[in-house]
């Protein structure tokens, strides 16, 4: 395939290094540490199954899906300006 300048294999690099960092940000999300008995924003309990099922877990049920929502709402910024990212 013909891409002018670019060297062999530049457009695979950067899919990869795309996906690569995607994956990194979502590991990154990702929660560490003991889990809370109770959540961090509302205070309200969180259940022993949720504890177990997710170790770190800090934010009720219902807080984690506002935060993702919110983080959901924040996304979509093309940083890289590259076709395989506006794909999404």
């Amino acid at each position: 395939m013909a891409t002018g300048w670019a060297r062999d294999g530049a457009v695979q690099d950067q899919i990869d290094a795309s996906v690569a960092e995607a994956v990194e940000m979502a590991r990154s999300r990702l929660p560490r540490g003991e889990s809370l008995s109770h959540c961090e924003e509302c205070a309200g309990e969180i259940p022993e199954a949720r504890r177990r099922a997710i170790p770190g877990v800090r934010l009720c049920v219902s807080c984690q899906e506002r935060h993702d929502r919110d983080q959901a709402s924040q996304a979509g910024i093309n940083r890289r300006a590259s076709k395989d990212s506006q794909l999404r």
